[in-house]
C-alpha cells in the first residue's frame, strides 16, 4: 500500500516523539529501533523509509526534544511578564512533577552524562538545544533587568539541570524534595523573582 507524503510525515513525527521519550527515559544506548517501531505500531522493516540509521534517529530526536522545551518556554513568555515567566519556569523545572517525568522533561539533566558518547550529529543537536534554551532564559533575564543576561542564563540553566539531576539521584523522596525546594528558593532570590 502506498501512502501520501502527509502520512509519511505524521509517521516520522510519531517515531521522533517515541524516540525522544525513550531516549530521555533510558538514554540512547538503551533504546532499540525495534522497540521504537513497536511503540509506534510499525514493523522494524519500515524504519529505513524514515531514517538512514539509528544515529540519524537519535540526532533528530534530540532536536525534537529541545523543540518541545523551547515551545513550553515560549508559552511562558507569551502568557506572562518576564519575571513571572522566569519564576514559573524555575518552579516547573525544579518541581517534583518534572523530576518524576524524565521521559517528557528537559533532556539536559537526563542526558548530560551520556552526551560525550553520543554520535557527532546528536552531540551537535544537544549543544544547539542547550544554546536555544539558554537564549530563551537570557531573553527572560534581560527583560527582567538582569545586567549580564547571557552569563546569568548559562549559570541558571546549569544550576537547574544540576539540581534536577541530583534530585533524581538521591536515595529518598525527602532529600529530593528538600533539594528542589532549596534550589528554587535560592534561584528565585538570586534572580529577584517572587514566589508564584
Amino acid at each position: 500500500m502506498r501512502y501520501d507524503a502527509e502520512h509519511k510525515e505524521r509517521t516520522r513525527a510519531l517515531l521522533l516523539k517515541e524516540a525522544a521519550r525513550a531516549i530521555r527515559a533510558k538514554g540512547p544506548r538503551g533504546v532499540s529501533v525495534a522497540a521504537i517501531m513497536g511503540k509506534a505500531g510499525l514493523t522494524h522493516g519500515g524504519f529505513y523509509a524514515h531514517f538512514k540509521s539509528k544515529d540519524e534517529l537519535v540526532a533528530e530526536a534530540m532536536t525534537a526534544m529541545f523543540s518541545d522545551i523551547e515551545a513550553k518556554m515560549d508559552d511562558y513568555m507569551e502568557r506572562c511578564t518576564s519575571a513571572e515567566a522566569l519564576s514559573g519556569y524555575i518552579d516547573f523545572y525544579l518541581s517534583q512533577r518534572h523530576r518524576d517525568d524524565r521521559a517528557h522533561g528537559c533532556p539536559i539533566p537526563a542526558l548530560c552524562g551520556e552526551a560525550p558518547h553520543l554520535p557527532a550529529a546528536a552531540r551537535r543537536a544537544f549543544g544547539a538545544g542547550i544554546e536555544a534554551v539558554s537564549h530563551r532564559l537570557a531573553t527572560m533575564l534581560e527583560q527582567a533587568g538582569q545586567a549580564d543576561p547571557r552569563a546569568a542564563a548559562a549559570s541558571l540553566l546549569a544550576e537547574m539541570a544540576g539540581a534536577l539531576a541530583m534530585a533524581r539521584a538521591v536515595p529518598t523522596s525527602e532529600q529530593s524534595e528538600q533539594l528542589l525546594a532549596t534550589s528554587r528558593r535560592a534561584l528565585r532570590q538570586r534572580f529577584g523573582v517572587a514566589m508564584r
